[in-house]
C-alpha cells in the first residue's frame, strides 16, 4: 500500500474501499471483512449510506488493530450545525464502535456547513478526530471554506474519473493543500466506460483490466481513490495496481477523456441543490 501525507502531517492510504449503496448490513459487513482480508486498510462511509454499524462491526471481526485501520465517515446536510454535528459525531462512533474518527468529513456543501466545522474543529483538537474534510465541495464553496475557517480542510472527497475529471477543483484543491480523493472512479459503469477504447488500449499494453488502469492512472496523479464492489475478485483486482506505472504518454490520452473540462463543481443546479436540501436522514 502507498500513503500519501495530508496536509496536518497524517497518513492516509492512497486506496481505499467504500461501501455507498451497499444497504445490507450483512453484505456490507461481509464485503468489508472481505475488503481487510485482501488488504485494504481504509474504508469510507458515511450516516447517509446506514452501514456504519456493519463496518464498525468487520473493523472488530478483522482481528487488525484499530490504528492499523483508516476510517472515514460522513455528516449528512441535516446533520449539519455546531449542535447537530457534535450529536452526529457521537452517533457515528456509536456504530462504528470506535471512540474516535480517522476523517470526519461535511457530506455536501449546504446547510450549516461553518458551525458543522466549529463543531468539528473543536473534535479536532480534542483528538477525537485525526482529520477534517468535505465532500462535494466547488471551487467556490472550497475557497471560502479555505479562507474563513481557522482549520483548512485536509481532503476534499469528490466524483472524479476519466469521464469527468474536474481539473478547476483538482488545482483549487491543489492551491490550498488540501487532498483530492475520488468516489465513483469508475462512474459506475456508466457511459460504457469499460468497453472505452482508449482505455482497453492501454490495459492491453501493461496486461491490465481497465478498472485497474484507472486506479492506477489516479495514484499516479496524486487522487487518493476509493472504488467499491462486493465481488472478492473485484476486490483483488482493484487492489492489485502497484506492480506497474503507467507512461506520461498514456496520462496524457487518459487526461483527454474528460468530457466536462471546465466544470466548476457538482450539484449545484436550483433543482439538484434543493433535492438534497429536502433529503432527511
Amino acid at each position: 500500500m502507498e500513503f500519501k501525507t495530508l496536509n496536518n502531517g497524517i497518513q492516509i492510504p492512497v486506496l481505499g474501499f467504500g461501501v455507498w449503496q451497499v444497504f445490507d448490513q450483512a453484505q456490507c459487513q461481509g464485503a468489508v471483512e472481505n475488503a481487510l482480508e485482501v488488504g485494504y486498510r481504509l474504508i469510507d462511509t458515511a450516516a447517509l449510506y446506514q452501514n456504519e454499524e456493519a463496518v464498525g462491526k468487520a473493523v472488530k471481526a478483522s482481528g487488525l488493530d484499530r490504528k492499523d485501520v483508516f476510517i472515514t465517515s460522513k455528516a449528512w446536510i441535516n446533520q449539519l450545525g455546531y449542535d447537530q454535528t457534535k450529536k452526529a459525531f457521537e452517533e457515528s462512533l456509536q456504530k462504528l464502535g470506535t471512540d474516535y474518527l480517522d476523517l470526519y468529513l461535511i457530506h455536501q456543501p449546504y446547510g450549516d456547513t461553518h458551525g458543522a466545522w466549529r463543531a468539528m474543529a473543536e473534535l479536532y483538537k480534542e483528538g477525537r478526530i485525526r482529520a477534517i474534510g468535505v465532500s462535494n465541495f466547488s471551487t467556490g464553496r472550497l475557497t471560502d471554506f479555505a479562507l474563513n475557517t481557522e482549520i483548512v480542510p485536509a481532503l476534499n472527497q469528490i466524483e472524479l474519473h476519466p469521464y469527468k475529471q474536474h481539473p478547476i477543483i483538482q488545482a483549487a484543491n491543489s492551491q490550498f493543500g488540501i487532498a483530492t480523493q475520488a468516489w465513483s472512479p469508475f462512474n459506475q459503469g456508466k457511459d460504457y466506460i469499460f468497453k472505452d477504447a482508449t482505455l482497453n488500449s492501454i490495459a492491453e499494453k501493461y496486461g491490465k483490466t481497465v478498472a485497474q488502469v484507472i486506479l492506477r492512472w489516479q495514484v499516479q496523479s496524486d487522487i487518493l481513490t476509493i472504488p467499491k464492489s462486493v465481488h472478492l475478485e473485484r476486490m483483488k483486482e482493484n487492489f492489485n495496481i502497484f506492480d506497474f506505472q503507467l507512461s506520461p504518454e498514456d496520462i496524457k490520452a487518459i487526461q483527454g477523456l474528460d468530457r466536462y473540462p471546465k466544470n466548476y463543481g457538482p450539484n449545484e443546479s436550483p433543482e439538484r441543490v434543493k433535492h438534497l436540501l429536502d433529503y432527511k436522514i
